[in-house]
């Protein structure tokens, strides 16, 4: 037997130990007794089904109409939605830059002889900023400089001091007074008092200090009005020449109420309502309901339902634009939302739908009832042809099933008038008649099981621990020589049929044949428990098998067949190799040479059946064994191995 080092023979390919095959028959014949005189094609089914599309696409091309008219009234929606949302962005850009244009100015200080000229320009553009209900400065020493609109109009002096603060109101006529410029600014009254106000450790301060950037705050209650608001706020950072530099803080105040100002403008038209909801889902401002917010509260009523919605939908906080609907109180309704980027929070409108569609759901009704009628006579006819094809193709479903898992004998035809129906059995048979060839050449065993186990048929291999076995057959070159080439082949399908039984009788995958060797795996494509033991077993019952045979043969005169047998057990490279167009399951590795070698040593040992110490090792002293006293040298590696011979009593 001639095996290259990697265990692949290189003598003819397991083509030589199959039986003889039979030649595949030519193309076979339409059935006898098939009808020809009534056919019917695909494009006769697809003209009869696409008469019944037409008439159902006229039906829902009315209901389409329909509900583009109500797709207009969602646009209506979102118009107004997106309304709003423009004036909200307005509203809090302007107060933004009036804030920034505060912290760009050149002398601004807030306290000091020159804290006169900041009082100034913060009271000027306090009175051209409606959106702002105050606009003030803070050092870090705590000194703040403010100009009110509510509760009063007044310029607000605080001063940090060591045990308290002092605070010094300035009033001033109201802004909307008919006065000129500088009578309104004159102070009316001056009232200085003390307090525990600390400007350097509100929120809208140490925010601003900790990013270095501008911010909006989270809604808190302003300590001067006494109401919800927001603030906007940023650092500014200053060097004087008469004193070391200084790091200021702007700000502006932004009351709720003004808010809900906006938001009540969605609603004015009659077309559902708007609220804003905080970056934590606190309502802000809302038009469903009067008045203004005097503390945060949880989204309620149809506003709660919508707020579910998005937490359900992941959309709560998000920075998209949706647009949904939901239901509260048996009622549906229609949804939009934004989120307004500077500050997170995230505007919200809703409207019912009915308000939308109005009579529309009944135009709508009728069409789906037309609908129907003509859908009904279009499955009528439909199912009237279909029975042409469907039951046909699910019985060519099922054979094309079982010749995809290799079960290929006895398979039925399925007769049928549709043309294609036939064709399509003819080649399904043709197909099957051309597998049953190819498997046998092919290990389908092997094929399935590779399937089952979900491994790709292309080359690949992996680490696999498997215990591999080389047959051979002693003094086959003799045997050959003095036998004809009939008789030979008959004896070697005879012996290959037999040994391939008793290895798979013990779970054992025929790798491949080499000339009249076989190279035989355990515990590969799949796992094996106890593969050394079953291999042995394997071994054993083939010396059985063998000895009967070789009986049967030498009473036809033949000459007998002594099976010379090598085992070892390690780990291996296995899997699908070869080139892209031409594979093979296989094994090859260090394991596979020293099995092959193990086999070859029988001859100079004179025995039949030889293992390798980590073989015997997984025996754990079931079977009998005899151990080769002597260290034996294997061709072609460098250090001796200790072998055990399996004894078959």
């Amino acid at each position: 037997m001639n095996k290259n080092s990697s265990g692949n023979s290189t003598g003819n390919s397991a083509a030589a130990a199959e039986p003889p095959m039979e030649p595949v028959a030519a193309t076979a014949a339409a059935p006898p007794g098939r009808s020809r005189r009534f056919r019917v094609d695909v494009g006769t089914i697809v003209s009869a089904v696409a008469l019944a599309q037409s008439l159902l696409l006229v039906s829902l091309g009315y209901w389409g109409s329909q509900r583009l008219v109500s797709r207009i009234g969602v646009s209506a929606h979102k118009s107004n939605h997106d309304r709003t949302e423009d004036k909200v962005l307005a509203f809090l850009q302007k107060a933004e830059s009036v804030v920034n244009a505060v912290g760009t100015a050149p002398s601004l200080r807030p306290a000091g002889e020159q804290s006169e000229h900041t009082a100034e320009l913060l009271w000027t553009l306090l009175q051209q900023s409606p959106e702002l209900d105050s606009i003030y400065v803070s050092n870090e020493r705590g000194q703040m400089l403010m100009a009110l609109r509510y509760p009063v109009p007044a310029m607000r002096h605080i001063e940090l001091g060591a045990g308290f603060t002092t605070e010094t109101w300035q009033y001033k006529l109201p802004l909307d007074a008919e006065a000129d410029v500088q009578q309104r600014y004159a102070t009316q009254r001056i009232a200085s008092y003390r307090s525990d106000y600390n400007p350097t450790q509100r929120s809208w301060y140490l925010q601003a200090s900790r990013t270095q950037g501008p911010i909006w705050t989270r809604p808190y209650v302003f300590a001067a009005a006494q109401e919800l608001g927001v603030t906007y706020a940023l650092p500014s950072k200053r060097r004087y020449a008469d004193s070391s530099p200084q790091a200021l803080v702007v700000a502006g105040d932004v009351s709720l109420g003004r808010l809900s100002e906006f938001v009540r403008q969605f609603s004015s038209g009659g077309y559902g309502d708007s609220a804003l909801l905080s970056a934590d889902a606190r309502v802000l401002a809302r038009s469903d309901q009067p008045g203004v917010m005097h503390k945060l509260d949880a989204p309620s009523g149809v506003l709660g339902a919508l707020h579910q919605h998005m937490l359900a939908d992941g959309t709560a906080g998000s920075g998209d634009d949706t647009e949904f609907s939901f239901t509260h109180e048996g009622r549906r309704y229609l949804a939009q939302t934004s989120r307004i980027p500077a500050t997170g929070w995230q505007l919200v409108s809703w409207v019912p739908e009915d308000m939308l569609l109005g009579d529309l759901r009944r135009a709508v009704l009728w069409g789906l009832l037309m609908a129907l009628a003509f859908l009904a006579i279009s499955l009528f006819m439909s199912l009237r042809l279909s029975k042409l094809v469907t039951s046909p193709v699910e019985n060519l479903s099922h054979i094309a099933r079982r010749i995809g898992l290799l079960e290929l004998d006895n398979l039925p035809r399925e007769t049928s008038r549709v043309l294609e129906i036939q064709h399509l059995d003819q080649a399904l048979d043709d197909s099957a008649r051309s597998l049953r060839a190819f498997s046998k050449f092919v290990p389908v065993d092997v094929i399935n099981q590779l399937i089952d186990e979900g491994n790709a048929l292309a080359p690949n291999g992996s680490p696999r621990r498997i215990t591999v076995m080389f047959t051979d057959v002693e003094g086959f070159t003799s045997i050959s020589e003095s036998l004809d080439t009939d008789v030979l082949v008959g004896m070697l399908t005879e012996y290959f049929n037999l040994a391939t039984g008793v290895f798979a009788r013990h779970g054992g995958v025929v790798d491949k044949f080499i000339g009249d060797g076989i190279m035989v795996l355990w515990g590969a494509p799949a796992d094996l428990p106890d593969a050394e033991h079953k291999a042995c077993l394997a071994a054993l019952e083939l010396h059985v098998e063998m000895s009967e045979l070789n009986q049967k043969w030498q009473d036809q005169g033949l000459p007998e067949f002594r099976t010379r047998i090598g085992i070892h057990t390690g780990t291996v490279i296995a899997g699908v190799l070869g080139s892209n167009d031409r594979l093979s399951y296989t094994a090859f590795g260090d394991v596979i040479n020293v099995a092959s070698r193990i086999e070859g040593i029988n001859k100079q040992l004179g025995t039949q059946m030889l293992m390798s110490e980590v073989t015997f090792a997984g025996l754990a002293g079931r079977l009998h064994a005899r151990r080769i006293e002597e260290l034996v040298e294997l061709r072609g590696r460098q250090t001796r191995m200790v072998l055990y011979e399996l004894l078959t009593s």
